[in-house]
């Protein structure tokens, strides 16, 4: 055996060794490529039924979505009756309180001067009733004078 044939005998050795001492992880390593092949697949099963419920759920929020713009455009239309039937009372409303003034006015001006009447007839029936008052009041006193002037004749 010559010098070569000992060095290729040695490097073979090594390489085997390399190659031992490198299979170790390269098995540990399959174990958990096997590992993580499995999760992947128990994943994509559970994902599947879990993606379809989403799905369910999707359509029912949109059916729900649906129902209340349905909801939503009925009650815009009451609104919109409640808004003219407003719109209506008001009118009716400002009506009312204009006829209101007119009767208060015309009912009001013949008050005021049937109520200015009476107290000017009140006051005077007073005045007419107070110089009555004076006037025999003036009549007593001049009939106490004469009688007190022949009394001291």
């Amino acid at each position: 055996m010559s010098g070569g044939e000992i060095a290729a005998l040695i490097a073979a050795g090594a390489f085997l060794m390399l190659v031992l001492v490198l299979a170790v992880p390269i098995l540990r390593l399959r174990h958990t490529v096997d590992a993580t092949t499995r999760m992947i697949t128990d994943v994509n099963e559970r994902t599947a039924p879990l993606l379809g419920d989403v799905n369910t759920t999707v359509k029912n929020v949109n059916v729900a979505l649906e129902q209340v713009q349905t909801s939503l455009d009925g009650v815009n239309l009451q609104l919109a009756k409640v808004d003219t039937m407003t719109s209506h009372a008001q009118n009716v409303t400002a009506n009312v309180a204009n006829l209101a003034t007119v009767v208060s006015a015309a009912a009001a001006n013949p008050l005021v001067k049937v109520a200015a009447f009476g107290y000017g007839v009140r006051r005077a029936a007073s005045a007419r009733r107070h110089a009555e008052t004076e006037r025999e009041v003036r009549d007593t006193i001049k009939q106490q004078r004469r009688a007190a002037k022949r009394g001291n004749r």
